[in-house]
């Protein structure tokens, strides 16, 4: 079971939980605005580092509108868990995408690249007889 201490002001409350495991995670739990308890921050900015590569980790439906997520920095480790308007969670989605396409750019012009030197070097060992029949 896992224990925890935990830090409240008001507009948040972080929870310091020590897992079974005996790593300790932080866990922030916002105050709700108004009646519905959504909040409606950039989802995929880290609230502890500023960081734009949060991501979610479980989500499920919390009404017809809004969804509770768990997100998890993968740079200062935060764990965050609130429930969100569709547009947040949607904005966040739109980032994700974003994010995977640029990392399949990325990949791809690293493999041309890596082609291009593999097809110089054996360019270079054809030029100098170093490839020989038994080579292949």
């Amino acid at each position: 079971m896992a224990r925890g201490r935990e830090k409240r002001d008001e507009r948040h409350e972080i929870k310091h939980v020590i897992l079974p495991s005996g790593k300790a995670v932080e866990v922030v739990y916002f105050r709700s605005k108004g009646g519905n308890g959504a909040e409606d921050r950039a989802l995929h900015i880290c609230i502890g580092c500023g960081s734009h590569l949060v991501q979610p980790i479980e989500w499920e439906e919390s009404g017809p509108e809004h969804w509770r997520v768990l997100l998890w920095c993968p740079n200062c480790h935060l764990h965050r868990e609130g429930v969100f308007s569709q547009a947040a969670v949607e904005e966040l989605d739109s980032e994700l995408e974003a994010g995977a396409e640029q990392i399949y750019r990325d990949y791809r012009r690293m493999v041309r690249a890596n082609m291009a030197e593999e097809a110089d070097r054996f360019a270079e060992a054809l030029a100098r007889d170093l490839i020989l029949p038994e080579d292949f």
